[in-house]
């Protein structure tokens, strides 16, 4: 992976349009045919996409702050601060959640959003499985 100085210009305006609170122009960075996974669920197609936007990113005030943008083999890989009306019960204070983007033709056709933690840096390895 390396680092790259900026975002993609199709993530650049995802990114500020979710910041923007505009429905619309985050839905019109989506592929029609696109899917994102957020939180271990699956939004397929357009219309799936938009309901969620309208719900969870413009219904929760989400605002992100990008921390970190990393190209991988044509994928971007951008982590971000996250914030808003959602509910933060065993969460942390500050949420950095991590964003796997796969883009064809200027269009987003994968978004996947996951809260990573760091792998542990001791003890034993977990069995192998088999």
């Amino acid at each position: 992976m390396t680092h790259t100085a900026a975002l993609p210009p199709v993530l650049a305006e995802h990114i500020a349009a979710v910041n923007a609170f505009d429905e619309d122009a985050i839905v019109g960075s989506f592929a029609e045919d696109a899917l994102v996974n957020d939180a271990h669920r699956e939004f397929r197609g357009i219309e799936a996409i938009r309901r969620w936007v309208a719900r969870e990113m413009i219904g929760d005030r989400v605002t992100i702050a990008v921390t970190d943008v990393l190209d991988h083999h044509g994928d971007t890989i951008v982590r971000g601060r996250y914030d808003g009306g959602y509910g933060k019960t065993n969460l942390p204070d500050e949420l950095i959640l991590t964003n796997y983007f796969t883009v064809r033709d200027g269009r987003v056709v994968t978004l996947i959003i996951i809260r990573n933690t760091p792998p542990p840096t001791e003890g034993p390895r977990p069995p192998a499985l088999g």
